[in-house]
């Protein structure tokens, strides 16, 4: 699933390409879009501003309305300049937004909808997020409390709940309990205050890092970047590199799936703990 980086860097990307533009067409294969596009077409609209909040980019047009789209695990937005090669199937286009010098496109997106700023404002799941890391306005106190209130398995599921924060995802979650050194399956209720402030701290660090635009070289971005390693090997810590030597001590980085599908990833030595994890 795309994080929090990802999200907020799409959502830059497509609000200074679509930003005060019209929208010359629009074609989607989503029932719940194309009601409301049949009601109030979305055509003729100006696109006053696109934003990220937390996993979900946000497409604000003119007439208050509103397009939320979450990416899930597959989903993605490209933009293209008219009679552009796409690089993903036609097939998976799920939303077409076309104006005069770019084309937008959600590939396999199913979770979208239109609304209008009120709605917006009172939308569960929205509303239920935690504090986004990548706001300005982000309140850690806010944050703790809800991690120590969300009920989790453990420190590792915790740091996934976007009740608890919003934008953190897999990979920086193994990243900043390593940088941290907390084992990811501690229980929340063992993990001092101080601590639970070192993983938030790391955790709005390495995603702010990941969204500057000095961080891209040669005009193309090479991935996340946790270590400052310029080699492509040993760009994250331990993410991706289970049985490979950590990249502080040397220990065989573990491994283990959890319930949910995803992997969690760890050094035994840097990150100590008598827990035993979750059977792969």
């Amino acid at each position: 699933m795309p994080e929090g980086d990802t999200i907020f860097r799409t959502a830059r990307t497509l609000h200074r390409a679509l930003s005060g533009r019209v929208v010359e067409r629009f074609e989607t294969v989503l029932s719940q879009l194309a009601v409301v596009d049949r009601r109030t077409p979305i055509k003729g609209r100006s696109i006053v501003q696109v934003s990220a909040h937390g996993k979900h980019v946000l497409c604000e047009l003119s007439g208050d309305l509103i397009l939320r789209t979450h990416m899930r695990m597959h989903g993605s937005w490209h933009l293209y300049r008219p009679g552009e090669r796409w690089r993903a199937p036609r097939r998976d286009a799920r939303i077409v937004v076309s104006t005069d010098e770019w084309i937008a496109i959600a590939f396999n997106v199913t979770d979208a909808e239109f609304s209008t700023a009120n709605e917006l404002a009172h939308h569960a799941r929205l509303s239920a997020l935690g504090p986004d890391l990548l706001s300005s306005s982000f309140d850690r106190d806010e944050a703790r409390r809800r991690i120590r209130d969300t009920p989790a398995r453990h420190v590792a599921d915790a740091m996934l709940r976007q009740q608890s924060m919003a934008g953190l995802g897999n990979v920086f979650k193994s990243e900043v309990l390593f940088l941290c050194g907390v084992h990811p399956f501690s229980r929340v209720e063992d993990v001092s205050d101080d601590v639970l402030d070192c993983l938030i701290d790391r955790g709005r660090k390495l995603i702010a890092l990941n969204v500057r635009e000095d961080s891209i070289v040669g005009g193309q971005r090479t991935g996340r970047n946790t270590t400052g390693r310029l080699n492509p090997r040993e760009q994250l810590w331990v993410y991706g590199r289970a049985n490979a030597p950590c990249l502080k001590c040397g220990t065989e980085v573990s491994s283990a799936n959890e319930t949910d599908g995803r992997r969690t990833y760890w050094c035994p030595s840097c990150q100590p703990s008598n827990v035993t994890a979750p059977k792969s």
